[in-house]
């Protein structure tokens, strides 16, 4: 699944809030697709998940928006296809140098829950950093009732995004119910890392 994050070079948002956008973009692709992407997602979730996510603004933001997905804020989703397959909008975003400034601290109980905690040691881009919130927040969406699911829905899938130190992380990967992402380890991290856990409280 390609991913387009919207950074424009003057303000551009926070690191956490970019994360909750495509957390949401994602789940809501995933949960409530148009008729004529179900084939595409059942080939998708029956090969190897994977997510990118390219930096773009302006122009290049707006071309991408006629892209089959979901935008939600400064994300947008799209329906996941073959690498060779991206369409050239796409394709021409850049992956590199897709990182974003910290952004105002944000305490956790102030988020709604739940949340994805993302793994602050691991020192991973804003770019890696949310591909890995949006297989959190398909992972919770899995593991979840369908009453659960289907109350989150209609809510329209709130949620809070807030980087953690590792310990704090690890505090609460440990817990009941909670949902965690292990990186495969293709680029950033190692392999077996665990980079985000999608939590309740």
């Amino acid at each position: 699944m390609q991913i387009a994050l919207n950074l424009p070079t003057v303000e551009p948002p926070g690191r956490e809030v970019v994360y909750e956008d495509v957390a949401r973009a994602v789940v809501t692709l995933c949960l409530e697709p148009e008729a004529e992407w179900v084939e595409s997602l059942a080939r998708w979730y029956g090969g190897r998940i994977r997510k990118v996510a390219r930096r773009s603004r302006n122009t290049a933001w707006r071309a991408v928006q006629d892209v089959p997905g979901v935008t939600v804020g400064s994300a947008r989703a799209f329906v996941p296809c073959a690498a060779g397959e991206v369409p050239k909008v796409v394709r021409k975003l850049q992956v590199r140098g897709t990182d974003l400034p910290p952004g105002e601290w944000r305490p956790l109980a102030d988020a709604p829950s739940p949340a994805i905690l993302v793994n602050r040691d691991l020192g991973m881009t804003a770019g890696k950093a949310a591909a890995q919130v949006g297989h959190a927040s398909m992972l919770l969406a899995a593991q979840r009732s369908r009453q659960w699911v289907r109350r989150w829905a209609g809510d329209g899938y709130p949620l809070g995004v807030r980087e953690v130190s590792g310990n704090e992380f690890q505090r609460w990967v440990g817990k009941d119910g909670a949902v965690p992402v292990v990186d495969a380890g293709f680029t950033e991290v190692a392999p077996g890392s665990v980079t985000a856990v999608a939590v309740e409280y």
